[in-house]
């Protein structure tokens, strides 16, 4: 039960406009615009998009600026703008072989049909900082060959010349909408990988590490990773066939995973995947690593009790948005509820007394 705090209506005002000035900071420094966070800040502009989803980079830039640079804050902004949109209708599957490629490696391949392309990646820097970015300095020019504008085949389609991995299931229902309706347990694949899409990256991240660490007894190899842009394509029902209405840049990632067999199957790799907005590697290869930990029923493995095979231990708490908002509703007004609890510990403590003192006499 919450009550109206005194004053509530000014003080709120007086709140936000607290928030606008500090927002701002140092109005002798140069205001920071949406197109700056857009183009300069770019993959926390990619995970406000995936996690709100929402492909929109200059809405996504936007809440960051309006979110003082508080992505989880961004995030819900950006969920609830998108609440307000109008539905005109649903894209095909994006084809993710027909990807124009910036970035594509395999740590299980050295030579990769289609060859590998490392692009941009932290992965070869030295982690120290760089006091030429504070001096404002020219960025260095460099050699970068155009994306791979060809179809770029999927490395595990060539492990599976072998039928050493097992086969992709082909879902010819259209998947629930989780942002259209409530996430029910039990949840099927396709629901599951959308859970993981719009889940907390840090938690996401977790989860991952626990299965490398012993706790789903799941090594992974990652059999490909590659970023780069798509086509999305969408029927017109007046047309009678489907057209382009854009591209979106992805990240997808597919681990190859260790399987011994059941009874009903051979020895074989099995399959880890994810995929998300932007270039979101750490994001989309965790995804992966949490989605094979959540396959261990239908592989027919056994439960060894690990948190990232808990289906509602992982979905219900992997939403940043509803974690926000549980954990940050008790700094809110609780008076009522407070003075319940402060009268029942005061009974409790008088009752204690009470009975002491009749034990001692």
């Amino acid at each position: 039960m919450y009550v109206a705090v005194k004053g509530g209506e000014r003080a709120i005002d007086n709140a936000h406009a607290l928030l606008a000035e500090k927002r701002r900071g140092d109005t002798s420094v140069a205001e920071l615009s949406v197109a700056q966070i857009r183009e300069q800040l770019s993959l926390a502009v990619n995970r406000v998009m995936a996690e709100g989803s929402l492909f929109d980079p200059d809405l996504a830039a936007l809440a960051i600026k309006q979110a003082q640079g508080d992505l989880i804050e961004a995030i819900f902004l950006i969920r609830a703008y998108r609440t307000t949109l109008p539905r005109f209708g649903s894209s095909r599957p994006v084809e993710t072989g027909q990807m124009s490629c910036v970035r594509r490696v395999s740590a299980t391949f050295k030579d990769a049909p289609g060859g590998q392309v490392l692009g941009p990646t932290f992965d070869y820097t030295h982690r120290l900082l760089d006091f030429k970015l504070m001096a404002d300095g020219e960025v260095p020019e460099a050699e970068t060959a155009p994306p791979r504008t060809e179809p770029t085949p999927h490395i595990m389609d060539f492990l599976n010349t072998e039928g050493l991995i097992e086969e992709e299931e082909a879902h010819d229902e259209i998947p629930p909408d989780l942002t259209r309706a409530p996430l029910e347990l039990p949840a099927d694949r396709p629901l599951r990988l959308q859970s993981l899409t719009r889940g907390d990256e840090g938690f996401i991240l977790g989860m991952a590490y626990s299965t490398q660490r012993g706790y789903a007894r799941n090594h992974a190899f990652v059999g490909e990773l590659r970023i780069g842009t798509v086509p999305v394509e969408m029927e017109i029902p007046e047309l009678g066939f489907a057209i382009e209405i854009g591209e979106i840049e992805v990240s997808e990632c597919e681990t190859v995973n260790q399987f011994k067999g059941s009874k009903t199957e051979p020895p074989q790799f099995t399959r880890g995947y994810g995929l998300i907005f932007g270039q979101s590697e750490r994001k989309a290869i965790s995804m992966a690593l949490v989605d094979r930990a959540l396959r261990w029923k239908e592989l027919g493995e056994d439960d060894v009790g690990a948190p990232a095979q808990n289906e509602e231990f992982v979905l219900y708490h992997a939403d940043n948005i509803q974690a926000t908002g549980f954990l940050e509703h008790i700094k809110l007004p609780h008076y009522v509820d407070f003075q319940a609890e402060l009268e029942l510990v005061r009974k409790m403590r008088t009752e204690a007394q009470t009975g002491l003192q009749e034990a001692a006499e």
